[in-house]
């Protein structure tokens, strides 16, 4: 394994980037130490997307979602896929994310209105437009996530 450090005074975060041959359990570890080394708080998670592994900061993420068996990670951007699983995520980002339907989380800070409808539907719109609908199961959970309503 080659170790490289480029240090460039023009970034403002640092940025670790992670060329590998393929996905193997050595980098899995390698991931696993750099976010574990960030205070104790996750700070990143890791998106797919084809051969490449991003690490995605949780405030640039929208939502996340499950589509069939794949979890995915949504930026403003692109979608890229995780290989978690939607209860782990959401165990690890309580603080910052909650679930407002069966198959979605979504960041609480980039939720842009809450959009009441005339019989009972509820959506979100978040600030890169786009609309998810909270099912009324959540929708208690949500409010007081957001400290709205009455308890």
């Amino acid at each position: 394994m080659k170790i490289q450090l480029t240090i460039n005074s023009a970034l403002e975060d640092t940025e670790i980037h992670i060329h590998a041959k393929e996905y193997n359990e050595q980098i899995e570890q390698l991931m696993k130490q750099l976010q574990g080394s960030q205070s104790g708080k996750t700070n990143v998670l890791d998106g797919y997307l084809q051969q490449e592994i991003h690490l995605l900061k949780i405030t640039d993420i929208f939502s996340i979602y499950a589509e069939g068996a794949k979890i995915y990670l949504q930026t403003d951007e692109q979608e890229f896929e995780s290989k978690r699983k939607l209860y782990e995520l959401e165990a690890q980002l309580v603080k910052d994310f909650v679930r407002v339907n069966k198959s979605t989380l979504v960041n609480v800070h980039k939720i842009s209105s809450i959009q009441m409808g005339k019989i009972g539907t509820t959506q979100l719109l978040l600030e890169n437009d786009t609309s998810i609908p909270v099912s009324r199961k959540y929708l208690k959970d949500l409010k007081r996530h957001l400290g709205i309503g009455k308890e």
